[in-house]
């Protein structure tokens, strides 16, 4: 008998991704529970085969508890990450804003 695949995977930064992919599971998921079919979301993640979506989505649906755990953690991490960068907006950023807001300075 063949050994069992494994379609989700942690790596060293503790995120959940598909087969050999750098895809997030998340992704994944964000695309089921939006109702994509597993065809739409492959075409969407070219790196994937529809085998690996589909797999996926199996150890989703058998592993519901861990997922949402791990959606939770992923939720605070992206929080942070805002937190972080609203306290120090890169120049880029800060130049954009006033961009958009229309208080540019007019030359005289």
């Amino acid at each position: 008998m063949p050994p069992l695949k494994s379609y989700v995977r942690i790596d060293e930064h503790g995120v959940m991704r598909v087969g050999a992919s750098r895809v997030m599971l998340d992704s994944i998921v964000a695309s089921f529970e939006q109702g994509h079919s597993a065809e739409t979301i492959q075409q969407q993640y070219p790196a994937l085969s529809l085998e690996e979506v589909y797999g996926a989505i199996a150890w989703c649906l058998a592993h519901v508890d861990e997922v949402v755990q791990y959606l939770q953690r992923q939720q605070g991490v992206w929080d942070q990450w805002r937190a972080k960068a609203a306290e120090r907006p890169s120049p880029v950023v800060q130049r954009l804003r006033v961009l958009r807001t229309g208080k540019a300075a007019e030359p005289s």
